[in-house]
């Protein structure tokens, strides 16, 4: 996987670990308070990809697939609690 930089912004590293990505890329990609993002390590360096959620999941533009597993689960969860 070759990554190609569009554009480099420079953060500080806490103390913590912890830095803060710029405003401009948080709203790119949707990025709010609470999103959980997926770490990945890379040859070029650590890749960071929001997480999709299950609105994502089952939206219009959603895998069909994804999607079939979505409603099975659900199923699932709802019908749960009539065994006991």
């Amino acid at each position: 996987m070759e990554l190609e930089a569009v554009s480099e912004k420079m953060v500080v590293v806490t103390k913590k670990g912890q830095t803060t990505i710029p405003v401009k890329l948080r709203k790119k990609y949707n990025i709010e308070e609470g999103t959980k993002l997926a770490v990945t390590d890379t040859k070029e360096g650590i890749l960071f990809k929001p997480k999709k959620t299950i609105w994502d999941m089952i939206g219009a533009y959603s895998d069909p697939v994804i999607a079939d597993k979505v409603d099975k689960l659900l199923y699932k969860i709802r019908h749960e609690n009539e065994d006991e």
